[in-house]
């Protein structure tokens, strides 16, 4: 056996890498998944990916000071804990632009009043300076990753390849559009696939079963699996869709996909609300492949006097859950660590259980679950070797977050995402002592604060799409 000595000197004699983070408290994962937590630990990144997780105490030269591996950029983390980023796996980040536009107004009056004929105003243009300011508040809040639904598609990845972020993109499209969109949608998907040195993936986008036709699904489903592509759906959004659904379509919006072929590839469900026991045999063999998952938002769902998506439900079937903010015209943030505690609130009242949902199996939702239901389970989520290098760094010395008796507890209970100190997505760092490296704010909200009326607008009496789910 190697002394630590000797240990310590392979380390000093390794080649450079790109980032080492050193004196961190690493969240971890067994090989079931589950959370624990090893402190004093180093972080080497090579070429955006973990190398290595060493424990700084078998790292030591003879006389006991700590060695550190060579590299081109070093963070010294001690009192800090490294986990994996956030994942927001449902959302629409233009939608910052109507954050707060249209607020205690039912769904249907939100939709057809207000939000679908102030979407008529949207340009490209606007479109990516929207994107912009999001990518900023999903850097600030520790997001590396998100998952968007929404047009103009092009203008966001490229938002997504300038600020560094990680993005399962796919182009939004309804029947009302004719074949142009679902021929829209694949040309973006197959085009932008792996672009921005692969953190770009993509996803055909319809926009769910009550605004895209069988026959449209059923095309979607086909050209999804010719490409080996995701498809990002809207679906069973509340109780009274699934209502709906049996009386318009014979099935559950869940079974509506199932017979159009949607489960029969990988798919992403934005919402769930409406899963009941029916749809679990229907989703449970696309779970066991790791070909389905959900995108749960919480807060909005509150905000909105609905139900929640019902996990306990989902896990019988094996079903992933990740964490979702919608967009901030419905949930006002884009705060990912914010739906994590809601989750935690929301399952407990749903299920009046308060053992329902520990810390740790919310931690398991945030990192290994999100990133199943985005298809990214191998290669994000975990600090491991061989994953991406998406982390963020969190600063838990503020009062609420002291004592720390259990740290699982005090992450999501007491911690809040202003306590992230460090982004960092593909080992490249785009937030470093709080402060944002690659986005200007204040540029943006002034480009974007002359638009607003025009955005608003509402006179033109054009809309979208018309909701009746």
């Amino acid at each position: 056996m190697a002394s630590r000595s000797d240990s310590a000197a392979q380390v000093a004699s390794l080649p450079p890498a790109d980032l080492v983070i050193t004196g961190a408290t690493v969240l971890v994962h067994d090989d079931a998944g589950a959370v624990s937590f090893e402190t004093d630990r180093v972080i080497v990144v090579r070429d955006g990916a973990i190398d290595a997780v060493l424990d700084a105490r078998e790292t030591r030269d003879a006389a006991g000071a700590p060695v550190t591996p060579p590299a081109r950029e070093t963070i010294d983390a001690t009192g800090l804990v490294a986990m994996p980023g956030f994942i927001n796996c449902h959302t629409h980040t233009p939608m910052v632009m109507f954050r707060g536009a249209a607020e205690d107004i039912e769904p249907e009056r939100w939709f057809n009043e207000f939000i679908w004929p102030m979407e008529v105003n949207l340009t490209a243009d606007d479109v990516e300076l929207a994107a912009r300011l999001a990518a900023a508040e999903m850097i600030r809040s520790g997001v590396t990753t998100f998952a968007d639904h929404y047009f103009s598609m092009d203008r966001i990845a490229r938002v997504t390849d300038e600020t560094g972020l990680r993005g399962v993109l796919g182009s939004t499209y309804f029947s009302s559009d004719g074949q142009a969109g679902l021929e829209r949608s694949l040309e973006f998907a197959t085009s932008w696939n792996g672009a921005a040195g692969g953190r770009i993936t993509t996803a055909l986008a319809p926009h769910a079963p009550y605004t895209v036709t069988d026959d449209d699904l059923e095309r979607t489903a086909r050209a999804a699996q010719e490409h080996d592509l995701l498809v990002h759906i809207h679906a069973s959004e509340g109780r009274s869709q699934t209502v709906h659904s049996r009386e318009r379509h014979g099935a559950t919006p869940i079974g509506v996909l199932h017979r159009t072929g949607l489960l029969d590839g990988k798919t992403l469900i934005a919402h769930g609300i409406g899963i009941v026991p029916e749809d679990i045999p229907l989703l449970a063999p696309a779970a066991a492949e790791g070909r389905v998952g959900i995108g749960s938002g919480p807060k909005g769902y509150l905000k909105n006097g609905l139900e929640t998506t019902p996990v306990r439900l989902l896990r019988s079937g094996g079903v992933p859950v990740g964490l979702a903010t919608d967009g901030a015209a419905s949930n006002n943030t884009l705060d990912v660590w914010e739906s994590m505690t809601y989750m935690a609130f929301v399952q407990k009242a749903t299920e009046n259980d308060n053992s329902w949902l520990t810390s740790r199996e919310l931690l398991q939702h945030a990192t290994t679950q999100s990133a199943q239901a985005v298809q990214l389970g191998s290669s994000v989520g975990r600090i491991a070797p061989g994953y991406r290098a998406d982390l963020v760094l969190v600063d838990l010395s503020e009062p609420r977050t002291r004592p720390v008796h259990d740290l699982a507890n005090t992450l999501v209970y007491s911690a809040r995402s202003n306590d992230i100190d460090t982004t960092i997505v593909d080992g490249r760092v785009l937030m470093r002592g709080k402060q944002l490296l690659t986005v200007d704010v204040p540029a943006v909200v002034a480009e974007l604060q002359p638009r607003l009326a025009r955005l608003t607008d509402r006179s033109h009496g054009g809309s979208i799409q018309n909701y009746d789910a």
